[in-house]
């Protein structure tokens, strides 16, 4: 007869959480436990709730008990764990938790004793001893002592028997100590991976953690594999079976869950009497009035009344007055900021001045925003001027306290050069080696290709090293790494937030962040206020400013507002891909698309934004799109409620909103099954949750008369926003932007790229080619001059624009404006006047020779740094003989002209001398490459030969594995596009140049059919066949915009 197995409850698991100590992922370790039939689990990273979350989540899933806890080793060599019984002991967990954190730096903790003794606990404490016991009896009964102290009836002693030498003898001794003190025992696996497989990758991340490879860890390695959830049939073996009742004792009083956690909103936006429903009504009906000061049309005020009765119901009142508090506060500090998002969707937010989407001009639908159904609080982004959103996150700050104020955490995975890197140093790889591996690892390329990269660093693919290697830098792959700051998410509560969640500092000072990232808070329905950073708001209020400067505007600032809606010359500049620098639409594929569609009107510009998105282009809506906005393909209805949803899209679906739309209309879904319907179809790829839904669609869709054939074809077009549909909402307020700036670059130029090269690092493209464009359209671009510049570039004139300091690689702030306070009174004469009056260091001097900085004094590179060298470092100030003493009259020939253009590039960045490309057409090997401008005059299917300087590689998921290359020459952008053979071939010189020569068949669109032919500007394209790498025939110091 099979003996019965052991009931269980896993107290002690730490997971990859526990960072660089764990091997497991916490679903691992839950779902483990509960295929092994364990009554419960626990995840007890150390010092550490980061992944609970996620263990809860697999806990729902599987069906087991998850218990909440912690480990933690104090400073007294004690190793405790706590586990929480209710919320008051959870929330006590996370305030310690929080507490060591937060008076320790980044990374690590601080705790002791005397910190449990200052409450009441309600949690419970196991003293995990195995390896904490000394031989010294009388120590080990003080901390016995001490601990039961401070824990009473609340202690238990943890054993855990892994296979070792003398564990029976050590469990004697653990028995005595026990006795004496009253402290019951229980088993407590001490696990760090869900199966014994892991062992090779936990000794490979104690090696990372320790810095230094495997070899050299000696008895720092685990000794063996059994560190893992056990079999109940392993554990009976073990164990004694009372410890193992004992676990289930424990277990049962542990009864919190995460979802008892209460959050409560912050209530002081509230003011005195009233409430936040009539604070939030007031403040809505008084925005609607100055939205529509001369009548709020009806269709507004229904949208509103329902808004409002969602929201009350919902009781979310106080996250929307949290949001327009702060939003508030930017506008009063004059910070350009605007909501997007689903949030877009409410004519509310509208009205509180948080989005900027008119409900009177948009078909809203606030079903994406909230929705019943989908019992979850509203995520309102909101943008910022990047260079001013610290005023706005201090602002925060100060009003809720850090006590009540965090950011949600990002948590920071291996990726396939850190796993490669990290792996093969634990491993004891040649660091060359690695070096050599990481590095050819592209940014596209996926870690299975690793087994090629070592075949050509000639490594045996099947020695058991180069396997191990490879199964290891598999399996760490997406590990957690560190937790860093979420880009602008903050948690805000009316409690201090580390009873909710635990708080650590971040790597910048004056940061606090929880430990849990936007998924985590998101799976637990907390909520979020994204205060996020836009270069583009930044650029454009400082565009604005400089047109108050220069134009005629009656003595007032020009603000947004004052740009004139729907100007023919603005969308004139679009359809011929002018848009460089243009929010949104400056990338290759949005360029390659604007002559194709052909934007007219605003509307037009939401689409041109929605459209190049992996959601439209794999569910086949671009070129169905296309051909009816071009006459070439008829628009037909199945009937008027899908002509009113489809009606302004051509019968292509392209928006999140429309895909609800089409689910209530034609197959009957309530909103709120509607909205469930579109993150199925956002998740689809990452379960299965679109196949539940697919009956319902379809046999409601029959029910209502539409064929089987129409129904599976829409479903399957739907599914195409799997990937990444944009809400209409989203699109809307992004094409605001995309039409404020493209407004500025098509009539005031200079104001353009004046504050677009003052907000950088920002968007597309380097100062190199914003510079190269501005020039193309008639701004004159003078150099940096230490007797004209300041650290910021200057609008001189309209169409003038002085280079600043802020572009001089080695060039610091405080020392630029030391500079320009100098001069103040009168220019500098001389490099020695110059020398005596600025006090630079000589760091800073070698930096403004070698950026050229000094041509006012006719001086060029050489004859400016042999004139900087005359003068000794020790001397602190010239006498006035200080002139003579430099000019000792030698003259230096001056650089050749590749070695200014060198020169240009190392330290600034860029070149206002004659472009790399066209000194290089002088070589033999370029003299007959064709000039980006002449390629539209040529014929489709020519072979062609090009070059250029690498500005951009792209390779997009749902380009199949296209390489997209973009070649800068001195006339403009040559577009390349790469298949994967040839990728294959080429890889060297595609990863490694910075200047390319192609030679290829050349591709352009048609043209269309009714439009005069001169107004057209067709899309061309190189197919590459042949590449090679020409960078050493002139050594650029560039980089390039890589991305997926």
């Amino acid at each position: 007869m099979t003996p019965l197995l052991p009931d269980y409850a896993e107290l002690h698991c730490i997971s990859n959480f526990t960072f660089l100590r764990g091997a497991s992922h916490p679903e691992e370790l839950v779902t483990q436990a509960a295929e092994l039939g364990y009554r419960a689990v626990t995840i007890s990273d150390e010092c550490s709730f980061a992944g609970i979350v996620r263990a809860h989540m697999a806990a729902k899933s599987c069906n087991i008990k998850l218990i909440i806890g912690s480990e933690f080793y104090l400073n007294e060599n004690i190793r405790l764990l706590l586990l929480a019984t209710d919320k008051t002991a959870y929330s006590q967990i996370s305030s310690l938790i929080s507490k060591a954190r937060l008076r320790s730096p980044k990374g690590s903790y601080d705790i002791s004793l005397k910190d449990f003794q200052r409450e009441s606990p309600h949690y419970l404490a196991i003293w995990l001893v195995n390896d904490a016991l000394t031989d010294e009896q009388e120590a080990n009964q003080k901390i016995a002592e001490q601990l039961k102290s401070v824990f009473q009836q609340s202690l238990w002693m943890g054993i855990n028997l892994p296979r070792k030498s003398h564990q029976q003898q050590r469990y004697l001794q653990c028995y005595e100590i026990a006795k004496r003190y009253h402290i019951p025992m229980t088993a407590s696996g001490n696990v760090h991976m869900h199966v014994a497989a892991r062992k090779p990758l936990q000794d490979v991340v104690t090696a990372i953690r320790l810095n230094t490879n495997i070899q050299r860890l000696g008895n720092k390695l685990q000794a063996n594999a059994e560190l893992h959830l056990h079999s109940r049939k392993q554990l009976a073996s073990l164990y004694p079976p009372e410890l193992l009742a004992e676990t289930l004792q424990i277990a049962a009083r542990c009864q919190f869950t995460l979802d008892s956690l209460n959050y409560q909103y912050p209530d002081e936006i509230v003011p005195p009497n009233t409430t936040a429903t009539q604070f939030l009504r007031e403040l809505t009906e008084d925005g609607a009035r100055q939205r529509w000061p001369d009548h709020i049309p009806e269709t507004v005020i229904s949208l509103i009344e329902k808004e409002l009765a969602l929201i009350h119901e919902m009781k979310y009142e106080q996250y929307f007055l949290t949001v327009y508090d702060i939003v508030q506060f930017a506008r009063n500090q004059k910070i350009l900021c605007q909501g997007r998002g689903s949030a877009a969707n409410s004519a509310v937010c509208y009205c509180l001045f948080i989005t900027e989407v008119d409900p009177a001009r948009s078909q809203l639908l606030f079903e994406r925003f909230i929705s019943k159904e989908r019992d979850e609080p509203p995520d309102i982004d909101v943008d910022f001027e990047h260079e001013r959103r610290e005023e706005v996150m201090q602002y925060i700050y100060r009003k809720y306290g850090r006590e009540r104020a965090a950011l949600a955490a990002t948590v920071i995975t291996y990726r396939p050069r850190s796993a490669v890197r990290d792996v093969g140093k634990a491993l004891g790889f040649d660091q060359a080696l690695v070096d050599k591996l990481a590095k050819s690892l592209s940014w596209w390329k996926k870690p299975q290709q690793l087994d090629e990269l070592l075949n050509r660093a000639q490594v045996q693919q099947r020695s058991i090293s180069a396997q191990l290697f490879l199964q290891l830098v598999d399996e760490i792959l997406r590990f957690p790494r560190h937790l860093s700051q979420h880009v602008g998410g903050f948690i805000i509560c009316r409690e201090p937030i580390s009873m909710l969640v635990p708080l650590e500092n971040a790597a910048m000072k004056n940061r606090t962040i929880i430990q849990w990232d936007k998924t985590d808070i998101e799976s637990l329905g907390l909520m979020k206020i994204d205060v996020l950073a836009l270069g583009m708001l930044s650029a454009i209020r400082k565009s604005l400013g400089y047109i108050s400067d220069f134009e005629e505007t009656n003595g007032k600032e020009f603000q947004l507002d004052n740009i004139p809606a729907e100007d023919k010359a603005t969308y004139d500049m679009l359809c011929k891909a002018d848009t460089i620098g243009v929010f949104q639409i400056e990338s290759r594929a949005q360029m390659n698309m604007l002559p194709r569609l052909r934007p007219q009107t605003f509307y037009d510009l939401v689409i041109q934004i929605a459209i190049i998105r992996p959601g439209p282009i794999q569910g086949g809506m671009v070129h169905p799109f296309l051909r009816r906005r071009q006459g070439l393909e008829s628009i037909t209805y199945a009937n008027a409620g899908l002509e009113a949803v489809l009606g302004r899209t051509l019968g292509v679906p392209i928006f999140q909103e429309q895909v609800i739309q089409l689910a209530m209309v034609a197959a009957g879904f309530s909103g709120g099954e509607a909205d469930q319907l579109r993150r199925a179809i956002t998740s689809w790829g990452r379960n299965g949750h679109l196949d539940l839904f697919r009956d319902k669609l379809i046999n409601g869709m029959l029910e209502r008369g539409y064929s089987i054939d129409f129904a599976d074809r829409l479903f399957n077009q739907l599914r195409g926003f799997g990937a990444y549909g944009f809400p209409e909402s989203h699109s809307a307020s992004f094409a605001l932007l995309a039409y404020a700036s493209s407004w500025i670059k098509c009539n005031h130029p200079g104001a353009f790229y004046c504050g677009l090269l003052n907000s950088q690092p920002m968007g597309f493209y380097a100062p190199a080619q914003l510079v190269q464009d501005a020039r193309r359209h008639g701004v004159q671009i003078l150099p940096v001059c230490i007797n004209h510049s300041q650290w910021d570039h200057c609008l001189m004139t309209r169409h003038v624009l002085r280079l600043g300091f802020r572009l001089l690689k080695g060039m610091h702030r405080k020392s630029a404006e030391r500079l320009v306070t100098a001069r103040a009174d009168r220019s500098f004469s001389s490099m020695a006047d110059f020398i005596q009056r600025t006090h630079i260091n000589r760091q800073e001097q070698n930096c403004l020779v070698r950026s050229d900085a000094f041509q006012c004094f006719n001086s060029h590179r050489y004859q400016s740094q042999w004139q900087i060298s005359a003068v000794e470092e020790s001397r602190p100030l010239f006498n006035v003989e200080s002139d003579a003493v430099l000019d000792d009259h030698i003259v230096l020939a001056a650089p050749k002209e590749h070695e200014e253009i060198q020169w240009d590039y190392s330290y600034t960045g860029l070149t206002l001398r004659r472009h790399p490309m066209a000194l290089l057409r002088e070589n033999q090997l370029l003299h007959r490459c064709t000039r980006a401008t002449d390629l539209a005059t040529i014929e489709h299917g020519h072979i062609v030969h090009i070059a250029g300087l690498v500005t951009c590689r792209q390779r997009p998921g749902t380009a199949t594995g296209v390489l997209f290359i973009t070649l800068e020459d001195e006339t403009g952008y040559c577009n390349v596009i790469v298949w994967k053979n040839q990728q294959q071939h080429y890889n060297q010189e595609i990863i490694n140049s910075r200047i390319l020569s192609i030679k290829g068949k050349l591709q352009r669109t048609e043209q269309i059919a009714g439009l005069d032919p001169q107004q057209q500007t067709p899309v061309v394209h190189i197919v590459a066949g042949f590449i090679k790498d020409i960078s050493h025939l002139m050594p650029l110091n560039t980089s390039s915009h890589d991305f997926h």
